[in-house]
Protein backbone atom coordinates (compact mmCIF):
# COMPACT_ATOMS: atom_id res chain seq x y z
CA UNK A 1 0.00 0.00 0.00
CA UNK A 2 2.82 2.29 0.97
CA UNK A 3 5.14 1.56 -2.38
CA UNK A 4 1.53 2.65 -4.09
CA UNK A 5 1.07 5.72 -2.60
CA UNK A 6 4.72 6.67 -3.10
CA UNK A 7 4.65 5.98 -7.00
CA UNK A 8 1.20 7.76 -6.32
CA UNK A 9 2.58 10.70 -5.20
CA UNK A 10 5.88 10.44 -7.86
CA UNK A 11 3.15 10.71 -10.96
CA UNK A 12 1.53 13.41 -9.47
CA UNK A 13 4.83 15.75 -8.60
CA UNK A 14 5.97 14.87 -12.25
CA UNK A 15 2.75 16.08 -13.77
CA UNK A 16 2.95 19.49 -11.95
CA UNK A 17 6.48 19.89 -12.97
CA UNK A 18 5.32 19.21 -16.66
CA UNK A 19 2.67 21.62 -17.02
CA UNK A 20 4.34 24.66 -14.73
CA UNK A 21 4.04 27.32 -16.77
CA UNK A 22 8.18 27.90 -16.24
CA UNK A 23 11.07 25.85 -17.15
CA UNK A 24 12.42 23.27 -15.09
CA UNK A 25 15.89 21.21 -15.36
CA UNK A 26 16.74 18.88 -12.49
CA UNK A 27 19.96 17.12 -12.44
CA UNK A 28 21.93 14.16 -10.75
CA UNK A 29 24.85 14.86 -8.30
CA UNK A 30 27.05 14.57 -11.49
CA UNK A 31 25.17 17.81 -13.12
CA UNK A 32 23.79 15.27 -15.53
CA UNK A 33 20.08 16.56 -16.81
CA UNK A 34 17.16 14.13 -14.94
CA UNK A 35 14.64 16.19 -16.05
CA UNK A 36 13.51 18.69 -18.54
CA UNK A 37 10.14 20.02 -18.85
CA UNK A 38 7.91 21.26 -21.69
CA UNK A 39 8.74 24.94 -21.01
CA UNK A 40 12.62 23.50 -20.77
CA UNK A 41 12.18 22.42 -24.19
CA UNK A 42 10.57 25.31 -25.86
CA UNK A 43 12.63 27.61 -24.25
CA UNK A 44 16.15 25.92 -25.11
CA UNK A 45 14.95 24.52 -28.12
CA UNK A 46 16.39 21.43 -27.14
CA UNK A 47 14.15 18.43 -26.85
CA UNK A 48 13.96 16.19 -23.60
CA UNK A 49 15.71 13.47 -25.26
CA UNK A 50 17.97 15.52 -26.46
CA UNK A 51 18.96 17.04 -22.65
CA UNK A 52 18.59 13.88 -20.64
CA UNK A 53 21.96 12.30 -19.26
CA UNK A 54 23.85 15.37 -20.85
CA UNK A 55 26.12 17.61 -19.04
CA UNK A 56 23.44 20.48 -18.26
CA UNK A 57 26.18 22.91 -19.09
CA UNK A 58 25.87 21.55 -22.49
CA UNK A 59 22.70 22.69 -22.98
CA UNK A 60 21.85 25.69 -20.66
CA UNK A 61 25.35 27.06 -22.05
CA UNK A 62 24.14 29.46 -18.95
CA UNK A 63 26.10 33.13 -18.47
CA UNK A 64 27.65 31.64 -14.93
CA UNK A 65 28.25 28.23 -15.73
CA UNK A 66 32.08 28.83 -16.56
CA UNK A 67 32.51 31.19 -13.19
CA UNK A 68 29.92 30.70 -10.41
CA UNK A 69 27.67 27.94 -11.27
CA UNK A 70 24.56 28.11 -9.15
CA UNK A 71 23.47 24.49 -9.20
CA UNK A 72 27.26 23.29 -8.33
CA UNK A 73 26.83 26.32 -5.23
CA UNK A 74 23.71 24.33 -3.99
CA UNK A 75 25.21 21.11 -4.23
CA UNK A 76 27.85 22.40 -1.84
CA UNK A 77 25.55 23.58 0.54
CA UNK A 78 22.02 21.70 0.60
CA UNK A 79 19.81 24.13 2.34
CA UNK A 80 20.73 27.41 0.52
CA UNK A 81 18.57 28.43 -2.49
CA UNK A 82 19.62 31.01 -4.97
CA UNK A 83 18.09 33.62 -7.20
CA UNK A 84 19.90 35.09 -9.96
CA UNK A 85 19.33 36.74 -12.88
CA UNK A 86 21.36 35.59 -15.74
CA UNK A 87 21.11 33.83 -19.30
CA UNK A 88 21.10 30.63 -20.79
CA UNK A 89 21.79 30.01 -24.38
CA UNK A 90 19.59 28.29 -27.17
CA UNK A 91 20.17 25.52 -29.58
CA UNK A 92 20.01 28.29 -32.40
CA UNK A 93 22.46 30.25 -30.65
CA UNK A 94 20.12 32.93 -29.17
CA UNK A 95 21.03 34.36 -26.12
CA UNK A 96 18.18 34.54 -23.67
CA UNK A 97 17.99 36.72 -20.01
CA UNK A 98 16.69 34.42 -17.60
CA UNK A 99 15.34 34.96 -13.67
CA UNK A 100 16.16 31.45 -12.33
CA UNK A 101 15.80 29.58 -8.92
CA UNK A 102 18.70 26.92 -7.92
CA UNK A 103 17.84 24.71 -5.33
CA UNK A 104 19.37 21.38 -3.66
CA UNK A 105 17.03 17.97 -4.04
CA UNK A 106 16.98 16.02 -0.68
CA UNK A 107 15.24 12.63 -0.67
CA UNK A 108 13.17 11.93 2.17
CA UNK A 109 15.98 11.08 4.64
CA UNK A 110 17.65 14.19 3.79
CA UNK A 111 20.48 13.13 1.72
CA UNK A 112 21.31 14.92 -1.51
CA UNK A 113 19.85 13.18 -4.69
CA UNK A 114 20.66 16.47 -7.20
CA UNK A 115 19.52 19.88 -8.53
CA UNK A 116 16.61 22.03 -9.43
CA UNK A 117 16.31 24.93 -11.67
CA UNK A 118 13.37 26.51 -12.78
CA UNK A 119 13.44 29.73 -14.81
CA UNK A 120 11.68 31.88 -16.96
CA UNK A 121 12.01 33.76 -19.63
CA UNK A 122 12.61 38.45 -19.07
CA UNK A 123 13.89 38.90 -22.62
CA UNK A 124 10.86 41.33 -22.76
CA UNK A 125 10.82 42.90 -19.59
CA UNK A 126 14.76 43.82 -19.79
CA UNK A 127 13.97 44.71 -23.46
CA UNK A 128 11.65 47.31 -21.66
CA UNK A 129 13.69 48.55 -19.23
CA UNK A 130 16.29 49.30 -21.94
CA UNK A 131 13.96 50.48 -24.30
CA UNK A 132 13.01 52.95 -21.46
CA UNK A 133 16.54 53.78 -21.25
CA UNK A 134 17.27 53.84 -24.82
CA UNK A 135 14.21 56.04 -25.90
CA UNK A 136 15.39 58.99 -23.19
CA UNK A 137 18.91 59.12 -24.92
CA UNK A 138 17.40 59.10 -27.77
CA UNK A 139 15.17 62.14 -27.08
CA UNK A 140 18.07 63.61 -25.46
CA UNK A 141 20.36 63.25 -28.40
CA UNK A 142 18.79 62.12 -31.79
CA UNK A 143 16.31 64.94 -31.31
CA UNK A 144 17.54 67.27 -29.64
CA UNK A 145 20.45 67.89 -31.84
CA UNK A 146 18.37 68.58 -35.32
CA UNK A 147 16.12 71.22 -32.98
CA UNK A 148 19.47 72.72 -31.66
CA UNK A 149 20.37 73.30 -35.51
CA UNK A 150 17.07 74.54 -36.65
CA UNK A 151 16.51 76.85 -33.62
CA UNK A 152 20.17 78.45 -33.96
CA UNK A 153 19.85 78.95 -38.24
CA UNK A 154 16.13 80.22 -37.50
CA UNK A 155 17.30 82.39 -35.25
CA UNK A 156 20.31 83.96 -37.36
CA UNK A 157 17.58 84.40 -40.58
CA UNK A 158 15.42 86.55 -37.57
CA UNK A 159 18.30 88.33 -36.71
CA UNK A 160 18.23 89.57 -40.48
CA UNK A 161 22.04 91.06 -40.29
CA UNK A 162 23.55 93.22 -42.38
CA UNK A 163 25.72 90.28 -43.83
CA UNK A 164 22.88 88.04 -44.42
CA UNK A 165 22.68 87.96 -48.18
CA UNK A 166 20.53 85.93 -50.47
CA UNK A 167 22.84 83.17 -50.74
CA UNK A 168 23.30 82.93 -47.21
CA UNK A 169 19.89 82.50 -46.33
CA UNK A 170 19.08 79.88 -49.07
CA UNK A 171 21.55 77.50 -47.34
CA UNK A 172 20.72 78.06 -43.90
CA UNK A 173 17.20 77.83 -45.01
CA UNK A 174 18.71 74.30 -46.97
CA UNK A 175 19.82 73.01 -43.57
CA UNK A 176 17.02 73.88 -41.60
CA UNK A 177 14.96 71.68 -44.28
CA UNK A 178 17.82 69.08 -43.54
CA UNK A 179 17.57 69.23 -40.00
CA UNK A 180 13.73 68.86 -40.13
CA UNK A 181 13.78 66.08 -42.34
CA UNK A 182 15.79 64.07 -40.47
CA UNK A 183 13.08 64.72 -37.55
CA UNK A 184 10.51 63.46 -39.75
CA UNK A 185 12.03 60.64 -40.81
CA UNK A 186 12.79 59.79 -37.03
CA UNK A 187 8.76 59.89 -36.42
CA UNK A 188 8.03 58.14 -38.95
CA UNK A 189 10.09 55.53 -38.12
CA UNK A 190 9.04 55.27 -34.90
CA UNK A 191 5.83 55.56 -35.56
CA UNK A 192 5.69 52.74 -37.69
CA UNK A 193 7.73 50.22 -35.50
CA UNK A 194 5.13 50.71 -32.99
CA UNK A 195 2.60 49.85 -35.02
CA UNK A 196 3.99 46.77 -36.50
CA UNK A 197 4.96 46.08 -31.97
CA UNK A 198 1.09 46.76 -31.24
CA UNK A 199 -0.39 44.64 -34.04
CA UNK A 200 -1.89 47.88 -35.61
CA UNK A 201 0.14 46.99 -38.97
CA UNK A 202 -1.14 44.33 -40.73
CA UNK A 203 1.25 42.06 -42.58
CA UNK A 204 -0.02 41.26 -46.01
CA UNK A 205 0.64 37.09 -46.74
CA UNK A 206 0.76 36.26 -50.15
CA UNK A 207 2.87 33.76 -52.28
CA UNK A 208 6.73 34.71 -52.19
CA UNK A 209 9.46 34.02 -54.19
CA UNK A 210 12.35 34.62 -51.70
CA UNK A 211 14.80 33.70 -54.68
CA UNK A 212 13.44 36.66 -56.92
CA UNK A 213 13.00 38.91 -53.97
CA UNK A 214 16.75 38.32 -53.15
CA UNK A 215 17.87 38.54 -56.90
CA UNK A 216 16.05 42.05 -57.04
CA UNK A 217 18.35 43.35 -54.12
CA UNK A 218 21.24 42.02 -54.83
CA UNK A 219 20.80 43.64 -58.45
CA UNK A 220 20.04 46.79 -56.60
CA UNK A 221 22.61 47.04 -54.04
CA UNK A 222 25.52 46.12 -56.36
CA UNK A 223 26.19 49.18 -57.42
CA UNK A 224 26.69 51.09 -54.36
CA UNK A 225 28.59 48.56 -52.86
CA UNK A 226 30.80 48.36 -55.73
CA UNK A 227 31.60 52.15 -55.08
CA UNK A 228 32.07 51.91 -51.58
CA UNK A 229 35.13 49.34 -52.47
CA UNK A 230 32.90 46.18 -51.49
CA UNK A 231 32.14 43.40 -53.56
CA UNK A 232 28.46 41.63 -52.94
CA UNK A 233 28.26 37.89 -53.61
CA UNK A 234 24.63 36.20 -53.58
CA UNK A 235 25.31 32.58 -52.42
CA UNK A 236 22.51 30.07 -53.52
CA UNK A 237 23.15 26.33 -52.71
CA UNK A 238 19.38 25.70 -54.14
CA UNK A 239 16.71 27.67 -55.31
CA UNK A 240 14.17 28.33 -52.26
CA UNK A 241 10.62 27.27 -52.03
CA UNK A 242 7.83 29.71 -52.41
CA UNK A 243 6.84 30.44 -49.23
CA UNK A 244 3.91 32.55 -47.63
CA UNK A 245 5.22 36.57 -46.32
CA UNK A 246 4.49 40.09 -46.88
CA UNK A 247 7.10 40.49 -49.57
CA UNK A 248 6.83 44.13 -49.30
CA UNK A 249 7.83 43.96 -45.19
CA UNK A 250 10.51 41.32 -46.13
CA UNK A 251 12.08 43.35 -48.46
CA UNK A 252 12.47 45.60 -45.86
CA UNK A 253 14.24 43.54 -43.68
CA UNK A 254 16.82 42.44 -45.82
CA UNK A 255 17.00 46.35 -47.08
CA UNK A 256 18.07 47.24 -43.72
CA UNK A 257 20.27 44.20 -43.01
CA UNK A 258 22.32 44.76 -46.22
CA UNK A 259 22.63 48.72 -45.26
CA UNK A 260 24.20 47.34 -42.19
CA UNK A 261 26.11 45.61 -43.69
CA UNK A 262 27.67 48.14 -46.06
CA UNK A 263 27.56 50.54 -43.43
CA UNK A 264 29.70 48.92 -40.88
CA UNK A 265 32.13 47.15 -43.32
CA UNK A 266 35.51 48.11 -43.91
CA UNK A 267 36.86 49.99 -46.92
CA UNK A 268 37.72 46.71 -48.95
CA UNK A 269 35.87 43.53 -48.01
CA UNK A 270 32.45 41.43 -49.27
CA UNK A 271 29.39 41.14 -48.45
CA UNK A 272 27.91 38.02 -48.87
CA UNK A 273 23.66 36.82 -49.34
CA UNK A 274 24.06 33.36 -48.34
CA UNK A 275 20.95 31.01 -48.67
CA UNK A 276 19.96 27.22 -47.60
CA UNK A 277 16.62 25.27 -46.41
CA UNK A 278 15.65 22.46 -43.57
CA UNK A 279 12.88 20.43 -43.86
CA UNK A 280 11.19 22.97 -42.10
CA UNK A 281 12.74 26.63 -42.65
CA UNK A 282 14.59 28.11 -44.88
CA UNK A 283 17.70 30.37 -43.95
CA UNK A 284 18.84 33.95 -45.35
CA UNK A 285 22.33 34.95 -44.10
CA UNK A 286 24.00 38.21 -44.40
CA UNK A 287 27.28 37.97 -43.99
CA UNK A 288 29.68 40.60 -43.97
CA UNK A 289 33.42 41.70 -43.13
CA UNK A 290 33.10 45.02 -40.90
CA UNK A 291 33.62 45.94 -37.69
CA UNK A 292 32.07 43.19 -35.63
CA UNK A 293 29.37 44.01 -32.77
CA UNK A 294 31.22 43.58 -28.79
CA UNK A 295 29.75 40.42 -27.38
CA UNK A 296 28.54 43.02 -24.41
CA UNK A 297 26.17 44.35 -27.33
CA UNK A 298 24.96 41.47 -29.07
CA UNK A 299 22.00 40.82 -26.57
CA UNK A 300 20.51 44.54 -27.09
CA UNK A 301 21.28 44.95 -31.13
CA UNK A 302 17.29 44.19 -32.02
CA UNK A 303 16.43 47.04 -28.97
CA UNK A 304 14.59 50.15 -30.53
CA UNK A 305 17.33 53.05 -30.30
CA UNK A 306 19.97 50.81 -29.73
CA UNK A 307 23.64 52.21 -30.88
CA UNK A 308 26.47 50.50 -30.06
CA UNK A 309 29.57 52.52 -28.55
CA UNK A 310 31.41 51.83 -31.86
CA UNK A 311 28.80 53.65 -34.56
CA UNK A 312 30.49 56.85 -34.42
CA UNK A 313 28.82 59.41 -36.24
CA UNK A 314 27.61 56.86 -38.56
CA UNK A 315 23.54 57.97 -39.52
CA UNK A 316 20.81 55.79 -38.14
CA UNK A 317 18.79 56.20 -34.97
CA UNK A 318 18.82 52.65 -34.04
CA UNK A 319 15.31 51.42 -35.25
CA UNK A 320 16.22 49.45 -38.34
CA UNK A 321 16.46 45.96 -36.27
CA UNK A 322 13.80 46.53 -33.99
CA UNK A 323 12.02 46.29 -37.28
CA UNK A 324 14.04 43.71 -38.72
CA UNK A 325 13.39 41.56 -35.37
CA UNK A 326 9.03 42.82 -35.33
CA UNK A 327 8.52 41.41 -38.96
CA UNK A 328 10.51 38.74 -39.00
CA UNK A 329 8.66 37.32 -35.71
CA UNK A 330 5.59 38.71 -37.54
CA UNK A 331 6.50 35.59 -39.96
CA UNK A 332 6.30 33.39 -37.24
CA UNK A 333 10.33 32.82 -37.57
CA UNK A 334 13.55 34.24 -35.76
CA UNK A 335 16.52 36.29 -36.90
CA UNK A 336 20.01 35.47 -35.44
CA UNK A 337 22.78 37.66 -34.59
CA UNK A 338 26.36 36.62 -34.55
CA UNK A 339 29.78 38.40 -34.38
CA UNK A 340 33.24 38.76 -33.78
CA UNK A 341 34.78 41.93 -33.06
CA UNK A 342 36.58 43.53 -35.73
CA UNK A 343 35.79 40.57 -38.27
CA UNK A 344 32.43 40.87 -39.14
CA UNK A 345 28.82 40.10 -38.48
CA UNK A 346 25.99 37.55 -39.51
CA UNK A 347 22.67 37.96 -39.10
CA UNK A 348 20.25 34.94 -40.33
CA UNK A 349 16.55 35.22 -41.08
CA UNK A 350 14.99 31.61 -40.03
CA UNK A 351 11.62 31.77 -42.11
CA UNK A 352 8.90 29.08 -41.90
CA UNK A 353 8.13 26.90 -44.87
CA UNK A 354 4.63 26.29 -43.80
CA UNK A 355 1.52 28.24 -43.91
CA UNK A 356 1.02 30.81 -41.73
CA UNK A 357 -3.01 30.62 -40.24
CA UNK A 358 -2.69 33.72 -37.43
CA UNK A 359 -2.42 37.50 -39.19
CA UNK A 360 0.05 39.68 -37.04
Amino acid sequence: METTEKHSDLTFYKFVIRSLPVAVVTVDSELKVTGFNPWAEGLTGYSAEEALGRYCGKILQGGMCQTECPLRQVLKNQHRIIRIETTVRSKWGETIPVRMNTAALLGEDGKLIGGLEAFQDISRLKALEREKANLISMFAHDMKSPLVTIQGFASRLLARTSDLGPEKQDRYLEIIRKEAAKLEFLVDDFLELSRLQTGKLKLNFSATSLDKLLLELFEAYQPRGAQAGIELKLERKEALPIIEADADRLRRVFSNLLDNALKFAKEIGTVTIATEQTDRDVRIKIIDEGIGIDERELLYVFDPFHRGRDVDDREGFGLGLAAVKTIVEGHKGRVIAESELGKGSAFTVVLPKGRINETF
